[in-house]
């Protein structure tokens, strides 16, 4: 008779089912062995926790949205991070299982190794290189003789080419950019639109449900968007695009408080703005800045407990501190926080790529600030300082 507990633990698949808050809850032996983890050392983390760089952001983008649209996936290309940072590509399926009231119960995921699939797609990629390579060493032989013929001409294609390949490097980058900055944005400023108008004619509780998730898989990707420009911008070596002005800050941080109260009017907010003059500073940016430090507070605070925002002018010295209650941040954390694509904890509401407290940190540093963390059993707080006046660029 076929044992079905050792079938689950031992079958040549990988198992993990996922909770309604998207931690794992079960995990087979095979996938642990894999990874060359206890199943305990899972228990407790989001499958998001085990994919790679791409595969994160993969999972943010499409994977999580296209589960919840429509309850399942087949054969999603992933790569998983094993303990000793080796990779190994899994072909992933997923489905969802929900009450009768439409509530999600759990999700289960089944992964299948594809090691020898990936082997045969780049030795694809490695004979369409060759084809190409034989291709160019076809041309540098016409090209040779093409010299014979005329030296000052062969030069002068030469030339033309290397003008060209330049040019085509600065119209893909340009294209780039233009694609994040406008040709996705605006798009998705009209899908956010259409959603209002839907929002307002009568719906069915399941058409509510779709219409919800879709117009936070939009809030997402408005702040993956701008995230990765600013990130890409950093990578590049170009810094945070700032513009100082003189600029009186309390309109803003008000606008910014007034947002998120709208935006979450079950969570109470603690406001005190003590700005007694105009400060040198972008003020888009320190926007910027003070709204993902409340945003990482909303995702991480006590629900009970009131978000405090404070910002005074004292000696000179601008100073913005963000402030909620809950489980304290453990110190190895905290020196990792301002990293990039690091997330600490498996909050639900943690649903980004990790880079809001490095792009804050990012701001900080061009306004010639710091961003600094302070976490206990009493309170976590983000500190910003910065000189009130004379903030240019770093």
């Amino acid at each position: 008779m076929e044992d079905l507990e050792d079938l689950y633990e031992n079958a040549p698949c990988g198992y993990l089912s996922l909770g309604a808050d998207g931690v794992i809850v079960k995990v087979n032996n095979t996938l642990c062995n894999w990874l060359s983890v206890e199943s305990y050392d899972l228990l407790g983390k989001r499958f998001h926790d085990l994919l790679s760089v791409p595969g994160k952001i993969f999972h943010e983008t499409h994977f999580a949205p296209l589960l919840r649209m429509q309850g399942y996936f087949n054969e999603v290309a992933l790569d998983l991070v094993s303990s000793t940072g080796e990779y190994i590509p899994v072909l992933a399926n997923a489905l969802e299982r929900r009450s009768e009231d439409g509530n999600l119960l759990f999700t289960r995921v089944t992964l299948f190794q594809a090691t020898g699939r990936r082997k045969y797609e780049r030795e694809l990629v490695d004979a369409r290189r060759a084809a190409e390579k034989a291709k160019q060493d076809l041309q540098a032989l016409n090209e040779g003789l093409a010299r014979r013929v005329s030296e000052g001409l062969v030069e002068r294609i030469r030339l033309q080419r290397g003008l060209l390949a330049e040019q085509e490097v600065a119209r893909l980058r340009e294209q780039f950019v233009a694609i994040l900055g406008h040709d996705l944005r605006n798009p998705l400023a009209s899908i956010v639109g259409g959603l209002n108008i839907l929002s307002k004619e009568p719906q069915t509780e399941k058409a509510k449900r779709v219409l919800s998730l879709m117009s936070s898989s939009t809030e997402r990707m408005f702040s993956l968007i701008n995230d990765m420009l600013d990130f890409a911008r950093l990578k590049s070596g170009a810094g945070i695009d700032v513009e100082i002005s003189r600029t009186d800050l309390k309109p803003t941080l008000e606008q910014v408080a007034e947002e998120f109260r709208s935006s979450h009017p079950n969570r109470v907010f603690a406001i005190d703005f003590r700005l007694t003059g105009p400060v040198d500073c972008d003020p888009a940016r320190i926007a910027q800045l003070v709204s993902n430090l409340v945003g990482n507070a909303l995702a991480h605070g006590s629900d009970d407990k009131p978000v405090e925002i404070f910002a005074c002018i004292l000696g000179g010295e601008l100073t913005i501190a963000v402030r909620n209650h809950g489980v304290p941040i453990p110190k190895e954390i905290q020196d990792r926080l301002f990293q990039p694509f690091f997330r600490a904890g498996v909050s639900s509401g943690n649903q980004g790529l990790g880079l809001g407290l490095y792009i804050a940190s990012e701001i900080a540093r061009s306004h010639r600030g710091c961003l600094k963390v302070r976490s206990d059993h009493e309170a976590t707080k983000f500190t910003f300082t910065m000189p009130a006046s004379s903030a240019t660029p770093a």
